[in-house]
């Protein structure tokens, strides 16, 4: 899905990179791309021992990047973020959307990996557990609604243009800033 809708891309910015396990994956399958990847700072080291022994040309060094922060003065024609949305506060959410202006050009891409709900419903039964789960680990963490981002994205230049069906009831969700 990545190699079709990153074909024509440059730079992307993973927001939440974790581990870094992802960009290394990521990257060394789309060579083309300069893979930047960003995370709290007590993870960058993690992140950074990744990039080190994978040797990728096009992973740059990890960024620092804390959504309700200072944000990076760099664009980018592409953001990438797998498995954050959920475990962000809402405000952190509306932050993330708020901030995607600033770092990225006309045309961007937005992809999201991860579960959401659609109008309100779980769409299945494990994604109902899971946001249980989640709820219990903290109050701020939830599934999100498909339709409560698309509204954040909207109103940030950022239409959806696809909704892809991925394993384990989540979805590749992508958008595109019009600022049109």
């Amino acid at each position: 899905m990545l190699r079709t809708h990153f074909a024509d891309r440059q730079r992307v910015l993973e927001i939440g990179s974790g581990t870094g396990q992802h960009a290394v994956h990521f990257a060394a399958g789309l060579p083309w791309l300069s893979w930047q990847t960003s995370e709290r700072a007590e993870n960058l080291r993690g992140i950074q021992a990744w990039l080190d022994e994978a040797a990728l040309p096009n992973t740059p060094q990890p960024m620092e990047l804390d959504v309700g922060s200072t944000w990076p003065t760099l664009t980018f024609d592409a953001v990438f973020s797998a498995n954050t949305l959920h475990i962000m506060g809402w405000l952190e959410v509306q932050r993330l959307f708020d901030q995607l202006p600033t770092v990225t050009n006309t045309g961007a891409l937005l992809v999201v990996y991860g579960p959401f709900n659609y109008s309100g419903r779980y769409s299945s039964d494990s994604n109902a557990a899971f946001d249980q789960w989640l709820k219990a680990r903290g109050a701020h963490m939830a599934i999100r609604d498909a339709e409560a981002i698309d509204a954040l994205a909207a109103r940030t230049g950022f239409a959806l243009i696809d909704d892809i069906a991925m394993p384990a009831n989540n979805r590749c969700r992508v958008w595109r800033r019009s600022d049109g």
